[in-house]
């Protein structure tokens, strides 16, 4: 994921990984955008109110989070960026 983000090459955008948003650390972190994306694996099952509770803070704090899975990026890592890139409203070359 991080080579489809860094050195704004999604879009001209800067993302930063695992940046750090009031207690929690983002996978990947858009400021000026205030998007966030969040690459969970199948640990993340056993983490639900975890993540519902850090996600909320996220919204609180006026982020959009995008959740994808480890599997999803592994299948079509294409559809996944161009997903990213249309909740950033960037195009997708």
């Amino acid at each position: 994921m991080w080579s489809a983000l860094r050195g704004r090459r999604l879009g001209g955008l800067k993302f930063r990984r695992q940046e750090r948003v009031g207690p929690y650390f983002a996978d990947f972190c858009c400021r000026d955008k205030k998007l966030i994306v969040e690459v969970d694996g199948m640990s993340h099952d056993e983490k639900l109110d975890y993540d519902t509770q850090r996600d909320a803070f996220l919204r609180r704090e006026g982020y959009h989070v995008v959740r994808v899975t480890n599997h999803d990026v592994s299948q079509d890592f294409e559809a996944v960026v161009r997903w990213i890139a249309r909740e950033a409203g960037v195009p997708f070359d």
